[in-house]
């Protein structure tokens, strides 16, 4: 909790401040008597004469020796800091209140006013609408129904098939200030969705009625969102920072409130009364009432009432990255609100993963907070032990939506045992009031033996409390107005945001700085990335094999550019996954109001500028000259230039659409569609004159068409290109329809900078309007006899069908044992020492080691039918234990012995027949519960058991929901639209021009619709292979099986595909329609799809993560478009570079597609006087006799990328735990 937090108010105005404070007459206080220093003495008088801007940031530091220096607060070092806090609160449990009395006392001495809040719900009623059982999940079928049923829902042809859903039930309540709110009830009863309206916070799609008020002011009238905290039961952090970094941004963002107002009027009432305060005292409350800074005391503070402090400096963490414990990720989940200057909090079950003592321990502190410093707490636990039950004041328990109960804790027993029901000696009061509203617990408590028991429902339960002696007087209470004349007037902040727009962006500034040298890795990796390419490409394009003899030789300069143009648009695809990563604590602190979108924005942007200048320059500066490009310098800098801004116009192209995608599929989906779009109406592949009128929108706002004109200008205009008799670079502009006016390069280079801002505004906007999806959302069973329910909303119901029993009815009422098989163990462990390298982040800080000690020689043993519990405070390595024992550590060094019933652990076998748990819920998101279940008994249960004994435990095998529902959806929108682009070119082939569109038009196919399985396919691959470890390691099944499954399933689908696009793209282009041209045209089109969907996999299965499989992706797409022989044909590649055009995927499927379609044509081209086959073999390379090799080659391509993608799966292991 927030100690540093003087008192929690909000935002006033500075201005009105001194009034604010001033309310109370000030009695003169004599001097204080205490003897003090007379160089201490004269200090202080010094600070007293210092204005009062001035005075507010000095106070006097104790030092070592015990002299006080006068200090600037704002400059606190670290270790003054730690010395400062180490004198005000030495141990949390035992200093904690002692030090919170002093700085009331202070307060109350001068007759200082503290703000306080009432929060009053009256009549509350929430309702939501949403689908019911099968239909809520997000397969294919469903996504498209919803989509069509929507669509006639709003045109009212047909009614919603959504179901009605109450979650909360006309429920009126008053939280008071300075006492502690306990929010009890069974999982699904609607606490989450209470505290969501208490701190409004509440989604904009639900239906609310009845009214949420602070000190009777309604939510209008203020900001919620930064007068109270909501503290989420969700822990979303960035992993890559560490908690103190994580507490800091938080403190800083969200500013000092009122204190430095209240401050400012203490000081004033004290210098009047010729009070002298505690010098630690004061040199703390002037620390926390200065903004602004990049790691407070506050920070602190927070981190040693939550008992963070042993590992402020660690990683937070995620599944990838090891980290701090769950119970410590927990912890910083809360102290990030608590940090800030809220004087409402919201917390919802903050003591998920968190030991009973340390549990104990934070509700203890925030207890002492809300009582002294007048706070207003509600806070929501599952199953808290009686001694924390017992330090709260007030109870409400809810059920069903309705609140069952809302009053003093010493009462609610009493309630109850009005009802008939009362609590059992040894029973917890709390896990009492969890079970007696429901129907399978309720019996038990039932006291009144003299009368049969009868369920008591809910709704009863509530009536009744309307008429107990608490309900009627919280009705009276309710029934009198809250008289907002006595509303503090710091007590409800008016301000959006806690600090100065300046501040907000300069600590997203220095955060996403901090982020991207903590990912130095991939700015390092794709600048050698972007070096090999350029090595390729200067070596492929090498002047000595350039010439400026004729239009073919002109056509590989400009094949040169268009293959630059094109590695800087894919250099800048790696910022889509980047992105994304981020979005959800983006979202998160958005909607907390830590700061406004362009704050988030802006950096983002600007920060990778210096990144941008250095990759173009590397690529310029190797290739310009090395090439024969024109030498005239200065248009090596116009190239520069204009090659820069594509850059930028890439990078904030993809950012933008990641913000508009939210979701790696749909982002990568949406990513290679507009790659696609713009590169074919840039102007290269399909020359302006031949775009269909309906098209040429797209080249007029294809931001790649201005930079390639720019740059064709740049480089055809310039001398090389001609000589005394004819200009042979305004004739290649010409015969490709460029744009032939010098005054182009500065109208490309204007629009390429207006296409930069227009992007970066779009990202902007995006991240302001859109909210992520997949929100978490029930699935609703579907049950005829009743209405649906709150119960229903967050929790499926699940009918007891006899599978949770070992004892199964049969249908002629005998019963059937049934007994799994399995052989008893036991498993001792000897001097177990587990340690890690030590964290750069500790040893900056002093720490000599090179080795952090987690298990200091632990030893035990387990016994077979002997429940053993592992007990031992948050952070004190159960999980680490755990892990160690159960053989899922990855990294680190274990010492010590592991025995299985004498003999020594071997992790294969041992995986077999052990069972773990883990802390981390880490599941395959597009499978339904049930199925997960049912994949993991036929894949755990022994051979021995026969499939009817596992059908006793699973009724039936569902179909797998669809992996990825977007895949398929989308393959109808790029064939439509390539059909329409390329329109009736396929039966031309008159001119170079001809051949140049029709080949176009498969190399596009080919390498954008392969670009976009891959990288759509990659997000899922990732997201499975975290679940993949899991299941490994649990021994459920072996690699090979799991990654040929995973191939397998991709055959069916991408056969539709192939099918789909390749009969609307043959037709519409106009190919000839003979059987023969048509199924190789099939038959080229689905293995070019299968190897790139798998190499797309194989990227994941070699690398780390996504984001680097991403970035080595996008670096072969290049190489495969600059060998596919599109951009430079078979016969001008350098000799020492032919061999990697036989080594290229792209090119064998181009071989394959172009020797198909115009290898056996005889018809003579009237331009070049020769026949379409001779022209084809002459330039391209390309024969028809070859078909047969290249199909092979292609099929055997797309199993060497499978069964590498199978090796890697089963070779490496990323995880690093």
């Amino acid at each position: 909790m927030e100690g540093s937090d003087i008192y929690r108010a909000s935002n006033s105005m500075r201005a009105r401040s001194s009034t604010v404070w001033r309310n109370n007459s000030v009695e003169v206080f004599s001097r204080s008597t205490r003897e003090e220093d007379d160089e201490e003495a004269l200090k202080w008088a010094a600070l007293e004469k210092l204005p009062t801007y001035n005075r507010l940031r000095k106070g006097l530091l104790t030092a070592s020796h015990g002299a006080a220096n006068e200090i600037d607060v704002a400059d606190l070092g670290y270790q003054d800091r730690q010395k400062l806090l180490e004198r005000l609160v030495k141990v949390a449990e035992e200093d904690n209140e002692r030090f919170l009395l002093k700085l009331r006392e202070r307060i109350d001495r001068v007759g200082l006013d503290i703000p306080t809040i009432e929060v009053r719900y009256e009549h509350l009623k929430i309702e939501a609408e949403a689908f019911v059982g099968g239909r809520a999940l997000p397969s294919f079928i469903n996504s498209a129904t919803n989509v069509i049923e929507g669509f006639l829902n709003a045109l009212h042809i047909i009614p919603s098939r959504k179901k009605h859903v109450t979650i909360l039930k006309d429920v009126s309540g008053i939280i008071k200030p300075r006492r502690m709110t306990l929010l009890l009830g069974p999982p699904s009863s609607g606490k989450t969705t209470l505290l969501l309206a208490l701190s409004g916070k509440l989604d904009k799609s639900l239906q609310v009625s009845g009214k949420v008020t602070y000190n009777g002011h309604e939510m209008n009238e203020f900001v919620p969102q930064r007068t109270a905290a909501y503290i989420s039961q969700h822990d979303v952090h960035i992993g890559e920072m560490t908690v103190r970094e994580t507490l800091a941004f938080s403190a800083r963002c969200q500013g000092v409130g009122s204190r430095y107002d209240m401050l400012s009027e203490l000081s004033r009432r004290e210098k009047a009364a010729n009070i002298k305060p505690d010098p630690d005292l004061d040199v703390y409350m002037k620390a926390t009432a200065t903004a602004g800074q990049e790691s407070s005391i506050v920070t602190d503070y927070t981190m040693k009432i939550l008992g963070l402090d042993i590992c402020a400096d660690t990683m937070v963490g995620d599944e990838m990255l090891r980290g701090i414990s769950g119970g410590q990720r927990k912890r910083v989940t809360t102290g990030e609100m608590l940090v800030g200057p809220a004087n409402a909090l919201f917390m919802d079950e903050i003591s998920t993963g968190l030991d009973s003592s340390t549990t104990f321990q934070i509700v203890s502190s925030l207890r002492q907070y809300v009582h002294i410093l007048n706070g207003t707490a509600v806070i929501s636990l599952l199953q808290p032990a009686p001694e924390t039950y017992d330090l709260f004041d007030d109870i409400i328990l809810i059920s069903d939506g309705q609140v069952v109960y809302h009053g003093p804790r010493e009462y609610i027993l009493d309630f109850f045992e009005s009802m008939g029901f009362r609590c059992p000696e040894r029973k917890g009061a709390a896990d009492f009031l969890q079970e007696v509203t429901s129907k399978k617990d309720q019996a038990q408590y039932w006291v009144r033996r003299d009368q049969p028991y009868r369920f008591v429902t809910v709704t009863q339960f509530a009536e009744a409390f309307q008429s107990f002696h608490i309900g009627r007087k919280l009705g009276q209470e309710l029934a009198v107005p809250f008289d907002k004349t006595k509303s503090h007037p710091a007590a409800l902040t008016t301000k959006q945001y806690g600090i100065n727009k300046k501040e907000l962006l300069k600590a997203n500034f220095s955060r996403e700085y901090l982020l991207m040298k903590r990912n130095s890795f991939v700015y390092i990796f794709k600048l050698c990335q972007l070096f090999i390419m350029a090595l390729i490409a200067l070596t492929l394009f090498f002047r000595t094999e350039m010439h400026h003899d004729n239009l073919d030789d002109a056509g590989v300069y400009a094949g040169a550019i268009f293959f630059t143009i094109v590695t800087v648009m894919f250099n800048g695809m790696a910022e889509i996954s980047m992105t994304i990563a981020k979005l959800p604590v983006f979202y998160k602190q958005r909607d907390l109001l830590f700061f406004p979108s362009w704050a988030y924005a802006i950096p983002s942007w600007i920060l990778k500028i210096p990144v941008t200048i250095v990759e173009v320059a590397l690529w310029v500066f190797l290739t310009y000259y090395v090439i024969g490009f024109d030498p005239n310098v200065g248009r090596l800098f116009k190239q520069y230039l204009i090659l820069l801004f594509i850059s930028q116009m890439a990078s904030s192209l993809f950012r933008a659409i990641a913000a508009l995608g939210r979701n790696m599929i749909v982002a990568n989906t949406f990513g290679s569609f507009a790659v696609l779009t713009l590169l074919t109406l840039g102007g290269f592949i399909l020359s302006k004159r031949d775009i269909k009128k309906w098209w040429i929108w797209g080249f007029w706002i294809s931001p790649l068409m201005y930079g390639q004109n720019a740059l064709m200008g740049n480089e055809f205009l310039g001398n090389s290109w001609h000589n005394a008799t004819h200009n042979l670079g305004l004739e290649y502009l010409d015969s490709r329809a460029f744009f032939k006016d010098s005054y182009w390069y500065w109208l490309g280079f204007g629009a390429l900078v207006g296409f930069v801002l227009l992007f970066n505004v779009l990202f902007g906007l995006a991240l302001e309007y859109l909210d992520p999806f997949d929100k978490p959302q029930a699935v609703i069973a579907e049950d005829p006899t009743t209405e649906a329910s709150a119960t229903e909303v967050e929790l499926p119901r699940i009918e007891s069908s006899g599978r949770d029993g070992s004892v199964v009815e049969s249908s002629h009422g005998k019963k059937k044992g049934m007994v799994l098989p399995f052989e008893p163990h036991s498993i001792t462990f000897d001097e177990i020492v587990y340690s890690v390298d030590m964290p750069q982040e500790m040893k900056e800080q002093g720490v000599q080691e090179d080795r952090l000690v987690l298990l200091k020689g632990v030893s035990g043993a387990f016994r077979p039918g002997v429940l053993t519990a592992l007990m031992g405070v948050s952070g004190a390595g159960k999980t680490t234990l755990m892990d160690v024992l159960a053989g899922r550590k990855t990294g680190g060094y274990i010492d010590g012995s592991i025995k299985i019933s004498g003999y020594p652990k071997k992790q294969e076998t041992f995986a077999r027949i052990s069972g773990y748990c883990e802390q981390n819920d880490i599941h395959s998101p597009h499978v339904t519960v049930y199925e997960s279940l049912v994949y993991s008994a036929w894949l755990r249960l022994p051979s021995s058991v026969d499939s009817k004994t596992r059908k006793m435990f699973i009724e039936e095998v569902m179909e797998l929901v669809e992996l990825n529902p977007l895949r398929n959806s989308l393959v109808g929108l790029p064939a439509i639209m390539f059909g329409t682009m390329f329109w009736d070119l396929g039966g031309k082939h008159s001119t170079r021009g001809d051949l140049m569109n029709a080949l176009g038009s498969m190399y596009t196919a080919v390498l954008f619709l392969g670009v976009q399985n891959s990288s759509s396919v990659q997000p899922v691959v990732a997201v499975e292979r975290t679940v993949f470890y899991r299941e490994k390691a649990a021994g459920m099944y072996s690699a090979l099986p799991y990654a040929f499954s995973q191939i397998l399933v991709e055959l069916p689908y991408i056969f539709f595909q192939a099918v789909t696009y390749g009969v609307i793209v043959y037709a519409m282009i106009g190919f000839d329609w003979t059987a023969e041209k048509f199924f190789w045209y099939l038959f080229f089109m689905y293995f070019t799809l299968l190897y790139f969907t798998f190499y797309g996999m194989m990227g994941v299965a070699v690398t780390p993560n996504h984001h680097v499989a991403s970035i080595v992706a996008a670096a072969f797409y290049a190489i495969w478009n600059l060998f596919s022989g599109f951009v430079v044909s078979r016969p001008s590649i350098p000799i020492w570079w032919r061999w990697y055009y036989w080594a290229c995927p792209v090119a064998w499927t181009l071989y394959g597609l172009v020797g198909s379609q115009f290898g056996d044509i005889l018809e003579v081209m009237p331009s070049e006087n020769k026949t379409v086959k001779a022209f084809i073999e002459d330039s391209y390379g390309i024969k028809h006799d070859f078909i047969g090799v290249a199909a092979v080659v292609v099929a055997g391509i797309a199993v060497l990328f499978a069964f590498t993608f199978a090796v890697a799966i089963k070779t490496f292991n990323f995880q690093k735990r």
